[in-house]
């Protein structure tokens, strides 16, 4: 292909660019900035042509098509925003494009209840399973006209049609309730005109193979503490609940059933379909190592097999005690994820893939993440099809080799155990990630008696260090600065970002998720002169050690991240030793559990401090739209939870119309019922920092942008939510009710 800067160029007669070529190109360099002009132009022109049809349109033009064919938008979820890339990415939930495409086709199909899941993925993004509510009420048959299909009364021998009872499959017989079920304070469900949607949130994400399928998942981990056949999913060790990998769904016309939903795996399900979630590239999957003898009783060499369907049994395996398999079987647990073999038959090695619920894109994942890297660099692929088995064997070639910019990036989701200090020379760059739709793990083990076990990394002046993809446990990551002269009002030249990793909170987890060490910090820093940046994580305590008195605050920039000190009275952010940690903080869209103490805040936006925060200097800077609790050493707040409900009652007392005690008592109740409440303050639950549906609409939409406050804000489910209520009032079927029924 030619290359479009020389396209004019090339439209020149030979002797001109042979005298061109004699005075130093000059009129090649022109050409080239004017073709460059001319291929934007020519681009803005093929795509307002693309900007005809709402496939291949522009993000912009969506709201414009939608006008165009009289598609309502929802005022009371928001107003379209600006341009920018906030912006945008709200307007994609105000106005969705599948749902403006198929704005024509759902009028035709208004009061089907297939459509009504449709609406769910399409202005939502939720899967969804929509019930008539009707077909479940208890009522006498005429012997006449028999339907057998309808609820049945309760069957207390059928263990599985009683687990799925008040759920989104259930069957049984019900008695009327007379609430409507879209009533926005006492919903009801079974009665003739009700239809129910159940809705998902949580996403399903895997631990899936290696691209080139040849390593297969993960390492279980065994819990040598409980038994040598004990064995847990999770590579952390907790309890986690195993998801259905969701199945798409044949026909337009179809209701969705239990394999087409990311629910969570029940026993009884498990039971009675193992075949339907067992299995490579199905829900979950076992392969497991034996030692192997010939005919001689000499050791063979042993290889990963994956245990047959009709090996696997379902358990209830909350007692490991109370269950014991028999030589030819392999116990299972779907909600605990553990796994149980027999004491004759003992593996070598367990790897496991399987599903598991979150609610977004944070933390190291096997999600699709944008790749940040420099122009030119040297990479080091580590694991399945690379060259290096291991990071501390591409470590070491980086070490001889000394590139400029050197990228390491792990190809699997297997363990890594490696332990080696970085050194970043003066100038360079060094970038460890985790492959696209792979979730490496590095286990920091307690090896040394006489020295930290952490991984250290030390930084010299203009070095630059990204963490990217990575699930780090077992201890902490501590960034030392080498040479870095600690002058006052220099600038850092040093660059640390950690981008879509999991710095376990409390360095490991117990079977219920409890962190094994509550009082350690996730990330230390010692006299670095050097930004931070974490973005879209989850990270356990910081702590900062930078001398006060000789050097001015590190800048710390924290955005769309989990910072967990794992109790309230523990330091998110601070510094051993010292008042306030050294650093000028910048934090947006983020969920802290701890106290953070700083020297002074840039900027604070979108944010829940769940406990406290302090910083040494008031006058720089604000906050805005945060939760932060009474009492606090703050910059100046604005809009801010629970100022703004206390604010009303503050006037009523200046206009002398309650007195102090009133006062008091309701601005009690007040900071009381806008505290924020979480589904699971614990990492390592699906519902990990889930605001909880009974949490205040002051928080759930407290945004500057009407969105919720804290780390899930960029999931617009406020206005998703508005958005799916307004269609189903559109959609479903004539004289019916329509509600929303969170499952998750």
């Amino acid at each position: 292909m030619n290359n479009p800067s020389t396209r004019l160029y090339d439209l020149l007669p030979e002797v001109y660019r042979i005298k061109d070529a004699q005075q130093g190109w000059p009129l090649a360099a022109l050409l080239g900035v004017i073709s460059e002009q001319v291929v934007l132009v020519e681009a803005d022109i093929a795509q307002l042509y693309e900007n005809w049809f709402i496939e291949t349109c522009q993000d912009w033009v969506v709201p414009y098509i939608g006008d165009l064919i009289g598609y309502r938008p929802i005022h009371e979820a928001g107003e379209p925003g600006s341009v920018t890339a906030e912006g945008l990415a709200r307007n994609k939930i105000l106005i969705p494009r599948r749902d403006v495409a198929d704005t024509i086709r759902n009028r035709r199909r208004k009061g089907t209840l297939a459509l009504l899941e449709e609406l769910a993925a399409d202005v939502a993004g939720w899967p969804a399973r929509a019930v008539e509510f009707f077909r479940l009420l208890g009522w006498t048959q005429h012997l006449d006209h028999q339907r057998p299909a309808r609820g049945q009364t309760a069957n207390l021998r059928n263990g599985l049609a009683l687990d799925r009872l008040g759920g989104p499959f259930d069957e049984r017989a019900h008695t009327v309730d007379v609430r409507r079920i879209n009533s926005q304070r006492a919903p009801g469900r079974y009665n003739i005109p009700s239809v129910g949607l159940f809705v998902w949130r949580l996403k399903t994400y895997s631990i899936p193979q290696s691209a080139s399928r040849r390593l297969k998942g993960t390492p279980a981990y065994l819990l040598e503490e409980v038994g040598p056949q004990c064995f847990t999913f999770s590579v952390l060790g907790n309890d986690t609940p195993l998801t259905i990998r969701p199945q798409p769904e044949d026909e337009p016309a179809h209701i969705a059933d239990k394999l087409n939903v990311p629910g969570p795996i029940r026993r009884r399900e498990f039971e009675a379909a193992i075949a339907d979630y067992y299995g490579e590239d199905k829900s979950l999957a076992i392969w497991a190592e034996w030692p192997v003898t010939d005919s001689r009783q000499r050791p063979q060499p042993a290889s990963l097999a994956m245990i047959p369907p009709e090996q696997i049994v379902a358990a209830d395996l909350s007692d490991w005690e109370a269950y014991h398999p028999s030589s030819e079987q392999v116990a299972v647990d779907p909600v605990l994820g553990r796994i149980l073999f027999p004491l004759e038959a003992l593996p070598g090695k367990v790897r496991v893939t399987y599903h598991y619920a979150f609610s977004a894109d944070i933390g190291g994942g096997d999600y699709a993440r944008p790749l940040v890297q420099p122009a030119e660099f040297t990479l080091y692929r580590v694991g399945d099809g690379g060259q290096f088995k291991t990071i501390d064997a591409a470590l070491k070639q980086w070490q001889d080799d000394q590139p400029d910019n050197a990228v390491i990036e792990i190809g699997d989701s297997t363990v890594y155990i490696d332990h080696r200090t970085i050194g970043l020379a003066e100038g360079r760059s060094l970038q460890i990630r985790a492959a696209n739709g792979q979730r490496p793990v590095i286990r920091l083990l307690d090896r040394h008696t006489d020295q930290s076990d952490a991984l250290t990394v030390e930084m010299e002046s203009g070095s630059r260090l990204t963490l990217d993809g990575l699930l780090i446990t077992g201890r902490g990551v501590h960034i030392h600065g080498k040479g870095m002269a600690p002058v006052r009002g220099a600038l850092c030249p040093a660059q640390v970002t950690i981008r879509h990793c999991t710095l376990v909170p409390g360095w490991g987890l117990h079977p219920d998720c409890r962190p094994r060490r509550s009082d350690k910090s996730s990330l230390e820093l010692f006299n670095v002169r050097a930004g931070v940046r974490i973005e879209h994580s989850i990270v356990g305590s910081i702590q900062i050690n930078e001398n006060p008195v000789t050097t001015d605050p590190i800048p710390l920039f924290i955005a769309d991240s989990i910072v967990d000190a794992t109790r309230g009275d523990r330091e998110a952010v601070g510094a051993p030793g010292y008042p306030a940690a050294h650093a000028v903080l910048t934090i947006e869209r983020c969920t802290v559990f701890g106290i953070v103490d700083v020297h002074a805040i840039a900027l604070a936006e979108n944010c829940i401090f769940n406990d406290c925060l302090n910083v040494a200097r008031r006058q720089l800077s604000c906050m805005r739209f945060c939760y932060v609790p009474p009492d606090c050493r703050t910059p100046r707040r604005y809009g801010c939870q629970p100022d703004l409900v206390e604010q009303p009652i503050e006037a009523d007392r200046q206009a002398n119309k309650i007195d102090d005690a009133e006062r008091d008592r309701r601005v009690a109740q007040a900071r009381l019922r806008v505290r924020p409440r979480f589904n699971s303050e614990r990492y390592g639950t699906p519902t990990y920092c889930q605001l909880a549906h009974g949490c205040a609409d002051e928080i759930k939409r407290g945004a500057d942008d009407e969105s919720e406050m804290g780390v899930f804000h960029d999931l617009y489910q406020p206005q998703r939510e508005a958005n799916l209520r307004t269609r189903l009032d559109e959609y479903a079927p004539a004289g019916m009710d329509a509600g929303i029924i969170y499952v998750s």
